[in-house]
């Protein structure tokens, strides 16, 4: 249970959040000040932005306890996920954000609707598909946050759900994309300085990287090795040779094409921005990412010397990093600090997901489809409507929590991966995709992502994760059917910078570097 001065901490953080959402809302005076926030994201802003939508909840929670139950064999997501900022920056962001500017997309929708030239069809398949998705992926960061808080004031699940629910939808419903961007500055900032204070420290207690290893050693002999061999002979022991190459496209494609990652290329204000962002954002994340995996680590070797005790529930190791925080702070002052960074972590995706959704049902569903004479002022009220009722559901989904927060948020990029990988690709660099084709990669690696995964969870497992058998039949499917339908006219080809570049050559030439 935490102390007052814990709880006065937390209580002016969530009261800065609410006082910059207010702040925000003043600068909102149309659809797209909402959406992208007037496109005017500085560098560090958007860079930031872009390192918090990707962090989320699994960072310090999720990636933690995955540390704490695999040891070296999970090293290979600190790899992957960080190069999914970059790639999602330099591979979809360049042309996206430059003929995002030219022809006012709000989001990914306004992109497919024009590159593929369906309106109606592909804007609401991929709206739809956008929902649900982000839906499965703030179930996870909601059980982070509840994670989170039930360490700090020993509430029940319920009521942290309640409490992180209320909190994150008043500050993104009244600031839009300006609150969550200048609120995830704020949280990416705790979040970089904390975790790189702490984690060395907690890793020292824990008697530094050599003892670690001793201990992981002696409690399996794989656990200090690079992989665990096939076949799978625990169930900690998943991360298998052929696990890993599927989980490296997971997490690098995957979450670089997750709708609420990729809108953010959308909102930054200088192409020049995207020389030098994929590389900061990817150190700054490797950083965070080794760290908290070795605090993991580190816990889990406390945990087995007897020195630390986690709490006796199914998800124990998701609680590995609060407990090593709480143990390894000097007083409850610096406690009471690190608490609300590791509140701010899992904080900072939850709310670039709630504006996500509105935004897609709002703009791409009732704007684009349902209403198109719609004003930005009933579009502003449809949005935000939108974020409270996506709120409601994800706290009702988020009451049975999983057994590891990980295997959630892996289900959640493993549907991002299989239905939007192969059109966002495709219609970026492939003249010969066509509208057929895109629609029907996309409805195969939906409805593929359902029948692996249920087979993987409920009939036997799988040795690769089952997005990779999803994306490849959605990849099929786009070949197939796009060599058997019409062609997209040129003249929208080139308006989309479709073909096997990123930058136009006279692009690249002029842009200077930072």
């Amino acid at each position: 249970m935490a102390d007052p001065g814990t709880v006065g901490i937390i209580l002016l953080y969530c009261f800065v959040l609410i006082i910059i959402g207010v702040m925000a809302s003043r600068k909102i005076n149309n659809t797209a000040d909402y959406i992208v926030a007037g496109r005017s994201l500085g560098f560090w802003v958007f860079t930031i932005l872009m390192v918090a939508s990707i962090c989320s909840g699994m960072t310090l929670v999720g990636v933690s306890g995955y540390g704490y139950t695999s040891g070296w064999p999970g090293i290979w997501e600190q790899i992957a996920v960080p190069l999914a900022a970059a790639f999602c920056i330099t591979i979809f962001g360049v042309k996206l954000h430059r003929i995002g500017r030219e022809n006012g997309y709000m989001t990914l929708e306004d992109y497919f609707a024009h590159r593929f030239e369906s309106t109606r069809e592909l804007r609401g398949l991929s709206a739809l598909a956008g929902i649900t998705v982000s839906l499965i992926y703030l179930v996870g960061q909601y059980t982070a946050i509840s994670i989170v808080l039930i360490w700090l004031f020993g509430i029940e699940h319920w009521q942290a759900l309640i409490i992180s629910g209320i909190i994150i939808t008043a500050y993104t419903v009244i600031g839009g994309l300006y609150a969550v961007s200048w609120t995830t500055l704020l949280q990416g900032g705790l979040l970089i300085a904390g975790v790189i204070a702490i984690a060395p420290l907690l890793i020292l207690k824990a008697g530094g990287l050599t003892h670690i290893n001793h201990v992981l050693a002696g409690i399996d002999p794989n656990l200090v090795e690079p992989w665990f061999p096939s076949p799978v002979y625990a169930p900690y022991a998943f991360a298998t040779p052929e696990f890993l190459l599927s989980f490296g496209l997971l997490m690098m494609v995957g979450l670089a094409c997750a709708p609420h990652v990729i809108n953010n290329v959308l909102a930054a204000r200088e192409t020049r921005y995207f020389r030098w962002t994929p590389l900061i954002a990817f150190l700054i994340y490797l950083i965070v990412m080794l760290l908290v995996k070795f605090a993991g680590f580190a816990v889990r070797v406390l945990v087995e010397e007897g020195t630390l005790i986690l709490p006796d529930v199914i998800n124990a190791q998701d609680f590995a990093f609060m407990y090593g925080v709480e143990f390894a702070a000097p007083n409850a002052f610096v406690w009471g600090l690190f608490a609300v960074i590791v509140l701010a972590a899992v904080m900072s995706t939850t709310d670039r997901l709630m504006l996500t959704i509105g935004t897609m049902f709002s703009w791409d569903i009732y704007k684009n489809i349902l209403h198109p004479d719609a004003s930005d002022t009933k579009i502003l009220l449809v949005s935000r409507v939108s974020v409270f009722i996506a709120a409601g559901i994800s706290l009702i989904l988020a009451i049975n929590p999983p057994q590891m927060l990980a295997f959630l948020i892996w289900m959640g990029i493993g549907v991002m991966l299989s239905t939007f990988a192969v059109p966002i690709l495709a219609g970026l660099y492939w003249r010969g995709a066509t509208t057929k084709g895109a629609l029907a990669a996309m409805c195969v690696g939906l409805i593929g992502s359902g029948i692996f995964g249920y087979y993987h969870q409920y009939v036997a497992e799988l040795p690769v994760h089952f997005s990779l058998y999803a994306v490849s039949f959605a990849l099929l499917a786009m070949i197939v059917v796009s060599l058997m339908t019409e062609k997209n006219s040129p003249e929208v080809l080139d308006a989309t910078m479709t073909g096997w570049y990123i930058f136009r050559k006279k692009e690249w030439s002029g842009i200077e570097f930072m």
